[in-house]
């Protein structure tokens, strides 16, 4: 199936459970990274039901800390 992550399509195999994606992705910190899905947030709670879906468009957000 086809997915469009960060703005990339990717061919990613069929049934990939969003957390499965994560670690396919090499997301670092899985636990610290807001994730969108079709422009809705999921909340960390969710993560584990979600299956993908071709066409899906997920976004991975990552939060930094900073200034001076």
């Amino acid at each position: 199936m086809k997915l469009t992550i960060n703005g990339d399509v990717k061919e990613i195999k069929d049934g990939v459970s969003l957390p499965e994606l994560l670690i396919i992705e090499n997301v670092e910190q899985p636990d610290m990274v807001s994730v969108q899905l079709n422009d809705e947030f999921v909340r960390q709670d969710e993560h584990k039901s979600i299956t993908l879906k071709d066409g899906d468009e997920i976004n991975f957000l990552y939060f930094m800390g900073g200034g001076a």
